[in-house]
């Protein structure tokens, strides 16, 4: 029985993974779509940047009721949404003739890839308690990683078959959401409301380390308005925007910063591949070293590492290293995602389990307002201050999120 069990937990974990990796595609293969799209719906440049802001907006806004559902009712509800949305907003997207269609049709689609998202993050919180971390990395992590594998795809798809391969692309992501629904399940509740999770259920594995993080067998569960009444979760929810601010201005810039420097095309064009790269692999690790060295201890330490990676990527360009620059962004983008994987856990180890969703969609609220400060503000601040001054100000920032992670405890 317990080792049925323990295969089922990975087996979900596999399912929950490459439903993830599939509403990546949203996000990481915008690069590749919004050309195409412009040509065929007339759309200049900040009508394409409005399209991807609204996805991004209801991709986050669509979380909370997404995850309110699957906490009370389980995954079915908002994943079979999430399947018929995902699937709309990729189909709509091809056929759209306006630039208003194209933005209606992509905001669903983010709606949708916001209902998968959190159903498929908050599955190792239902399921797993000591290896919850590198359950909930190998997930997030194909948020980027299997998306990345398919963006060389699309991008010869758009450029020269546009509609049929967002048709195909609508009919992969809805039926990956729908084998989903069918496949995922939240354990059953105990009678205090908290899933029964076996404890200490994958035997033959080492013991790991908590650090504090984690108040066991505390049977106490904190609904959305009590969690936003702890101080644990805004000093959280501060950090979360610091990471996701950073973060996007390093995704969205990172070209630009090297190109400004004089870097050398190359040098330009693999810092984004490396970036979403190390963005991947960072998430897979820190989730497995969070259950080995504490979920606290694991952000604290990648964050200040992050800050002194991207501080280093500063010098090394002003320096006119190309190399040194490439592996140093790199080194920033895979300390910065451990949050990512992390979070997740910290939730519901503070929070419990039974409303882990609605609990970490609040949380995941943050990432609007970095987008603000890696879109809007970190454009401003490059024109105020430079390129090199602004992204120095972001790892000053990222180094005192770290900082500030480590005065972290449990809810009392």
């Amino acid at each position: 029985m317990a080792d049925g069990r323990r295969f089922a937990r990975w087996w979900f974990v596999a399912v929950a993974a490459v439903a993830m990796g599939t509403i990546g595609v949203y996000q990481f293969g915008w690069s590749s779509i919004r050309g195409p799209l412009a040509g065929r719906v007339g759309a200049d440049e900040p009508a394409l940047g409005t399209i991807f802001t609204l996805f991004v907006v209801f991709q986050t806004v669509s979380q909370f009721p997404a995850g309110w559902v699957r906490d009370r009712y389980g995954p079915r509800v908002p994943l079979l949404v999430g399947a018929g949305l995902l699937a709309v907003g990729f189909a709509a997207t091809g056929v759209a003739e306006s630039v208003t269609a194209a933005a209606a049709a992509y905001a669903l689609g983010g709606v949708g890839a916001g209902a998968v998202y959190t159903v498929a993050v908050n599955t190792p919180v239902k399921w797993f308690d000591e290896r919850r971390g590198l359950a909930t990395g190998v997930v997030t992590m194909s948020y980027s990683g299997l998306s990345f594998l398919l963006i060389p795809l699309v991008r010869r798809g758009t450029a020269g078959r546009f509609r049929g391969t967002l048709l195909a692309l609508g009919a992969a992501a809805g039926l990956t959401a729908l084998v989903a629904a069918v496949v995922l399940r939240d354990p059953d509740r105990t009678a205090g409301g908290e899933p029964d999770v076996e404890e200490n259920s994958d035997e033959g594995f080492p013991k790991f380390a908590t650090d504090g993080d984690a108040v066991a067998a505390t049977p106490t569960t904190y609904t959305w308005r009590e969690t936003v009444r702890t101080w644990q979760f805004w000093l959280l929810y501060g950090v979360f925007v610091v990471v996701n601010g950073v973060g996007l201005m390093v995704v969205g810039k990172v070209v630009s910063f090297a190109s400004a420097h004089e870097l050398g095309a190359a040098a330009a064009t693999a810092s984004a591949s490396a970036v979403a790269l190390a963005d991947a692999g960072g998430v897979a690790v820190g989730g497995w070293l969070s259950d080995v060295l504490g979920r606290r201890r694991t952000v604290a330490g990648s964050l200040v590492l992050c800050g002194v990676s991207l501080a280093g990527a500063v010098l090394a360009a002003e320096a006119g290293l190309g190399v040194g620059f490439l592996a140093l962004v790199a080194a920033a983008a895979f300390f910065r995602s451990p949050p990512f994987a992390v979070f997740p856990g910290i939730v519901g180890d503070y929070y419990g389990r039974a409303h882990s969703s609605e609990n970490y969609a609040v949380l995941y609220s943050a990432k609007l307002w970095g987008g603000v400060g890696g879109g809007v503000a970190a454009s401003a601040l490059v024109v105020a201050v430079g390129w090199s001054r602004a992204f120095a100000l972001g790892a000053v920032l990222v180094i005192l999120a770290g900082l500030a992670t480590t005065s972290l405890r449990p809810v009392e």
